[in-house]
């Protein structure tokens, strides 16, 4: 009774940690901040391995212009990266898609987590039995 009660705690805790990481907390960020998160997530157009954020080409230097222009036009930062992704294409999204074939980037790895966590339960289990 003590073990699953344990489990079901350290269960409890895992899923609030992940839950307080997820929540984005900085609404008091500066126009250069939110300019710098948004270019990161956008591809450069000209050089193609890297993010406008850390991408020295012109381009790249001229998304993150167009991104603080229509930041300080009060768009979010999801506006902002659906103007890129139609005028661009979905490809200059340099984070994958939360609907159709991408999402299986988001739900594998937890699917991973979980059938990792469960079999190390019933391998504590059985070694447990056996001692």
């Amino acid at each position: 009774m003590k073990r699953t009660a344990s489990y079901g705690l350290m269960a409890v805790a895992i899923v609030v940690a992940l839950a307080i990481g997820t929540i984005d907390q900085r609404d008091d960020r500066t126009t250069e901040e939110r300019m710098h998160d948004v270019a990161s997530t956008i591809r450069c157009p000209q050089c193609r391995s890297q993010s406008a954020a850390d991408s020295d080409a012109s381009t790249a230097q001229a998304v993150r212009v167009e991104i603080a222009e229509r930041i300080e036009e009060g768009q979010s930062d999801d506006q902002i990266r659906d103007y890129f992704a139609s005028t661009y294409g979905e490809e200059i999204l340099l984070t994958p898609p939360a609907s159709g074939v991408g999402s299986l980037v988001w739900i594998v790895p937890v699917i991973a987590l979980v059938l990792a966590s469960g079999g190390l339960v019933l391998a504590f289990r059985r070694w447990r039995t056996w001692t």
